[in-house]
């Protein structure tokens, strides 16, 4: 089997790896979409503790550094493998919701009012 990259991965062929390995270990039992959404929540913590006390711009070199990078790596595997059986367990088109979603945010931050900003959409 070819090693998976983002440039000839599909959604599709990660949510099948992310299935296939849930049901071989019959864990579908467990992954109701409050489990799967606290480990998506939980999971994105531990990411984010990599970044605590680094200023913006030196959070960048966190990412860059060899021995942290790794651990920064699997934290957000563990992030993207539960958003993923998220989506398997609620039957959820990530393609389709991610579409809708960025749709919805055009509306909310049109190109003139938002651009080279990082105010709410509500202070636009």
């Amino acid at each position: 089997m070819k090693p998976m990259t983002d440039a000839r991965t599909t959604v599709a062929e990660l949510r099948g790896r992310v299935l296939a390995f849930v049901q071989e270990r019959d864990w579908e039992q467990f992954h109701s979409p409050k489990n799967l959404s606290m480990a998506l929540a939980a999971e994105s913590g531990e990411l984010m503790e990599h970044f605590l006390w680094a200023e913006s711009k030196a959070s960048l070199a966190v990412v860059r550094d060899p021995q942290k990078r790794p651990k920064i790596e699997d934290e957000i595997a563990d992030v993207v493998i539960y958003a993923l059986e998220f989506a398997n367990i609620c039957g959820i088109d990530l393609a389709a919701a991610i579409e809708a979603k960025l749709g919805k945010n055009a509306v909310k931050y049109p190109v003139e009012k938002s651009r080279g900003r990082s105010d709410k959409y509500t202070e636009l």
